[in-house]
Parts: C-alpha cells; sequence; structure tokens
C-alpha cells in the first residue's frame, strides 16, 4: 500500500470527507489501495461502474451490508447512495466518472449526495484520468492525485515476477538499485510488461534490462511531442576538453542512488551551459545521459507554444509532468532563451511559459536533473542563472590547443581514422579559434574532398586545406565572441575547461595557416 497516500485517505475517511476525487491512470492499483484504506476505518468498500453496476470489495463491522443493487445508470447510482446515507459505513468507489462531467443531471446529483453524506460516515470515492473536477463540486469535495509505485513497490514488483518465472537476478546491489531507479516513473503494470520482456527474451535480469525499461518509458513520451526521447550513447570520450566539466559530472554519477540519499547528499539539480555556439554544449547533454545511464529528454521549447488561449501554459504543464514520471532523467532544454523570443509581442504568453518552467526547477522535488544550453546570454534575465534552479553554470569557451588536439583526435577515431596517422600539433596549432563544430566539418570537408580525388585516404596536408577555406565564428562574428568571454572574465560562470579560468592561451589570434 502507498503509504502517504493510504494515510491521507484514512485521515480523510475518520474526517468524514463526502466526496474524494483521485486522479489515476492505475484503477487496479488504487482500488487496492482505497480498499484498505477502507477496511483500517472499518467501512466496506462498493465500486461502481457503468458496465457492471455496484460491486462489493469488502464488508466492514459497521456497514449495512447485504446484497448492492444492480444498477448501471449514473444518476441512479448517485439516488440510491443517498437514499442509503443515513445509517451507511461504506466507501463507494466511482470508476470512470469524468465521462459524466457534462452531464447537468449526474453533476447535480453527485453534488446533492455529497451534501447528502456531510458529517456521516459513508464517503464517494471518484476515480478519474483528467485531474480536473467540475467548478461547481470544488467546494464539495478534495481532489488528490494517486502517486505512482515507490521504489519499494517496484522492488517487490520484480522479485515477485522474477519468481513467478523462475528468472535468475544477476544483478549486484548497486545494479538493481539502479534498474529500480530506471523503472521509477513507470505504473506497476507498465513496469510488469517491460520486466515480462526481459523475462521472455533472455530469461535474466542485468545490467541491459535498464536498456528494455528506459524502451517503455520512451512510449509515454507519444502524449506530447514537445518532450523528445533522445538516444543517448555519447560518452566523456566522445567529448574533446571540457576536463572540469566532466569531472564534476563523474563526481555525481551515482548521485541518484539510495546510498547517496542515506549519506545526506540531495540529488543534483542540474547545470547551465553558456557560452559560443559550436563548443559542444548539446553533445555534453547526450554525454551525461549516456555517462550517468539515465534516460535523456530533450525539451523544444517552440512547441510548448499553441495558438488557443492557454494552450501554452497547459502544454509545458504536460511536458513537466511526463518529464516527472519518467524520472529519474535529465532533461535537456536547449537553447532556453527562446522561450522568451516573443518578447511582449505574444501577450505575455512567452513570460507565462517561461515563469512556469523557472518555478518548476525551484520547487521540483523529483530527480530530474536539469541541463539548460543557452548561446544568447543577454537575452537571459539574471533569476534563471542563480543558485537553486542549477547547481552550476559553466561557460564553454573556444578550446585551447590541448582541447582542439583532443577534438580533431575525437573525430578522425569517429570516421574510423587512426589519430596517430596525422600531425595533432600542427593541426591545433592551425586551428586557432576554431571551435568543436568548426573542427568536425574541418575533418567532413577533408573527406569529401579525398573521396572525390579517386576515393584515397585523407592526410594532414586535406585538413590543413580545410581549415585554411574555413572562416570560423570568433573572426566572423568576433564582437559577439568577444561580449561572450567578458562575462566569463566578469566571473559570472565556471569555466568548463580551467579551474582557475585564464584566457591567456585561448584568447583570440589571428588565424594564420603554415
Amino acid at each position: 500500500m502507498t503509504e502517504s497516500f493510504g494515510d491521507t485517505l484514512v485521515t480523510y475517511l475518520r474526517a468524514r470527507f463526502p466526496l474524494v476525487v483521485v486522479t489515476t491512470v492505475e484503477e487496479t492499483r488504487a482500488v487496492e489501495v482505497i480498499a484498505a484504506a477502507a477496511q483500517e476505518t472499518g467501512r466496506r468498500c462498493v465500486t461502481w461502474d457503468i458496465g457492471g453496476g455496484f460491486g462489493s470489495l469488502s464488508d466492514g463491522p459497521g456497514s449495512s451490508g447485504g446484497p448492492v443493487p444492480s444498477i448501471t445508470d449514473p444518476a441512479a447510482a448517485l439516488e440510491h447512495i443517498i437514499r442509503t446515507s443515513n445509517d451507511d459505513m461504506s466507501v463507494y468507489v466511482l470508476k470512470d466518472f469524468h465521462e459524466f462531467w457534462k452531464d447537468v443531471l449526474v453533476k447535480r446529483r453527485l453534488r446533492n449526495a455529497a451534501q447528502a453524506l456531510r458529517r456521516k460516515r459513508a464517503t464517494i470515492v471518484v476515480t478519474e484520468v483528467t485531474g480536473k473536477v467540475p467548478r461547481e463540486l470544488t467546494d464539495e469535495a478534495v481532489a488528490l492525485e494517486f502517486p505512482l509505485p515507490t521504489d519499494e513497490e517496484l522492488a517487490r514488483t520484480l522479485d515477485q515476477l522474477a519468481r513467478q518465472a523462475g528468472v535468475k537476478i544477476s544483478l549486484t546491489p548497486l545494479g538493481r538499485s539502479k534498474l529500480v531507479r530506471a523503472a521509477s516513473g513507470l505504473t506497476r503494470v507498465e513496469a510488469e510488461r517491460a520486466l515480462s520482456k526481459v523475462f521472455v527474451t533472455d530469461r535474466r535480469v542485468d545490467d541491459n534490462t535498464i536498456d528494455v525499461i528506459n524502451e517503455e518509458k520512451k512510449q509515454i513520451l507519444r502524449e506530447t511531442q514537445a518532450v523528445e526521447f533522445y538516444p543517448a550513447h555519447e560518452t566523456p570520450d566522445d567529448v574533446g576538453g571540457l576536463d572540469v566539466l566532466k569531472n564534476w559530472l563523474r563526481l555525481r554519477e551515482r548521485a541518484f542512488s539510495p546510498e547517496a540519499a542515506e549519506y545526506g547528499l540531495p540529488a543534483p539539480k542540474g547545470i547551465a551551459l553558456v557560452g559560443i555556439p559550436g563548443t559542444g554544449k548539446s553533445l555534453t547533454a547526450k554525454m551525461i545521459g549516456g555517462l550517468w545511464r539515465l534516460p535523456l529528454l530533450r525539451l523544444d521549447v517552440g512547441a510548448l507554444f499553441g495558438s488557443l488561449v492557454g494552450e501554452s501554459e497547459e502544454r509545458v504543464r504536460t511536458a513537466l509532468r511526463l518529464t516527472e514520471a519518467i524520472a529519474p532523467c535529465v532533461l535537456w532544454i536547449d537553447e532556453i532563451e527562446k522561450a522568451l523570443a516573443a518578447g511582449g509581442l505574444d501577450g505575455g504568453t512567452s513570460m507565462r511559459v517561461f515563469g512556469t518552467i523557472l518555478s518548476w526547477m525551484q520547487d521540483k522535488t523529483a530527480p530530474v536533473f536539469v541541463v539548460a544550453t543557452a548561446n544568447d546570454i543577454t537575452s537571459l534575465p539574471p533569476e534563471l542563472l542563480r543558485r537553486g534552479r542549477f547547481d552550476e553554470v559553466f561557460f564553454l569557451d573556444l578550446p585551447t590547443e590541448r582541447e582542439r588536439r583532443d577534438i580533431f583526435t575525437v573525430h578522425l577515431a569517429k570516421r574510423r581514422r587512426l589519430p596517430a596517422e596525422f600531425d595533432l600539433d600542427r593541426l591545433a596549432k592551425a586551428s586557432v579559434g576554431f571551435v568543436g563544430a568548426e573542427i568536425e566539418q574541418a575533418v567532413i570537408d577533408a573527406l569529401y574532398g579525398a573521396f572525390a580525388d579517386d576515393g584515397r585516404d585523407i592526410t594532414t596536408h586535406d585538413v590543413m586545406g580545410a581549415l585554411a577555406r574555413g572562416v570560423p565564428l570568433s573572426r566572423s562574428r568576433r564582437e559577439v565572441i568577444e561580449s561572450l568571454r567578458d562575462w566569463l572574465r566578469q566571473g559570472r560562470a565556471q569555466s568548463a575547461s580551467f579551474a582557475e579560468k585564464t584566457l591567456a592561451e585561448s584568447s583570440f589570434v589571428p588565424f594564420e595557416i603554415d
């Protein structure tokens, strides 16, 4: 039984609340908890649905007992509850009652029933999935959201299914913790479905099971176009440089584990990656998901805005609710400054959407690690980057010579070339002012040229030629880049590359080629 929800419901029953509305998609599990709460308070639990009418789940010592009537009409069912309310001690669970919210007669009868049951021993519990209570009922009803299974419940589900299927669990304590954490955010049925799939195919539970669980979570995201599931296979080796940032992430790799919580560590909230375009901010977000073996979700800020009044705000709430359902996860908000792109020309919608995201980042308790990237820091309000919303703000600068050498190594190896066959020092010196994306493009351009020349392999000279033809952003937009780097010099962020930032080595030098 879900302890916090069950205890709350028991309190409401003992306080004789007449109407409780429970929002959940887990009807079976919710009814189990409601029936347990009814039994604890000495009441019988009676369910009702339009297909089968009334059905008794349990009898309480003080209930009227006896057979329940076969009434399938919702208005008649409510009338029956009103007629028997004087000496009744039942908890009536009305399933899918949100389907009748627009029926004026049913809504009036439900309101009458709530008023008739006030201070009596019978209670109506409505289960529904919309999360919306009609305005006429808000004064009569208390609304509760049924929580998803806890880690303890998911662990019991894993053990129970494994025993039933005769499947071996080959996991270390840490691996088991990671698996249960990966299943967090799924309903019990969803978790059972994902685990059953593993039992049928592999006949064992190991670290690979986490990937299957994440695939199950991916299906949940089909409810919204604003959140996209990203496969995250990148590792720190796929990102050149950024040593300070990588070390920061490695120290927090186990931060979402129960051991960390027992130690007294709070789950990290997130980081902001600001700086020069093309320096690897998006790649870093993908790398975090791969390093921590967590689902990576990308929030498309542009897809949050709709044309109808209130639609944008509802979309952002839905997206954030789904994100929390999938937690623990990494939420990547790419180019977060786009949320403010409309300024005041959209009736304040962008400000409300942005405010909703900010409030959620500040108050969220779900283990969602936010990675927000930004190129245009001038459009960001100061309250976004303050401590409390992010654990750290990192600035991604122009790569140093050593970092450029690492970046060449990554991209040559990625295209099945041996980095040792290239003069990496010469390439690093020749690419002063180039960001990672521009270095990658230089390697690709060299490959195109060599492929057109009878498919020969590329050489250092080919890459040098591609660099010579390229115009780096640090030259074409020198003023913009320098203003960004001035922002770092003012001490507003931590460098992703240096523990103590000095710009001497990485400052802009006019481009020259041998």
